[in-house]
């Protein structure tokens, strides 16, 4: 079991930058797959991006592709999101989305968002 901890995010000018973090604490797994969706004002929820510790699977959503990196530190467990190039369109709560696990398994952005653990959002909020 996972706890996701989340960090960062806050108000900027559209333009701006932010920077979202997740730590998940818990069993120490061999590998990640981690990655943050959002969920806008009346919105469903959108997969941003997932990255998995290898660094072999990387995803983004071609709404913030070129805008935001997703990166992992040097402990496996945490995931840091660069936001540049904000827009009023990418003001919502955002989520880390985790799976964890010491066996084989598929890293995606629909089986991150099916079998992983949620944390509990970090608002982000870009001004025109």
């Amino acid at each position: 079991q996972l706890d996701l901890v989340e960090s960062g995010g806050g108000s900027v000018q559209a333009g701006g930058s932010l920077r979202v973090s997740c730590h998940a604490s818990g069993y120490g797994y061999r590998r990640y797959c981690m990655g943050w969706f959002r969920q806008g004002p009346g919105k469903e929820p959108e997969v941003v991006a997932v990255r998995d510790t290898d660094g072999t699977y990387t995803y983004y959503a071609d709404s913030v592709k070129g805008r935001f990196a997703i990166t992992q530190g040097d402990a496996k467990n945490k995931m840091w999101m660069q936001m540049d190039d904000l827009k009023p369109e990418d003001t919502a709560t955002y989520y880390c989305v985790a799976q964890g696990g010491n066996s084989p398994f598929t890293c995606s952005a629909a089986a991150v968002m099916t079998y992983g653990t949620r944390g509990q959002g970090t608002r982000v909020t870009v001004a025109s």
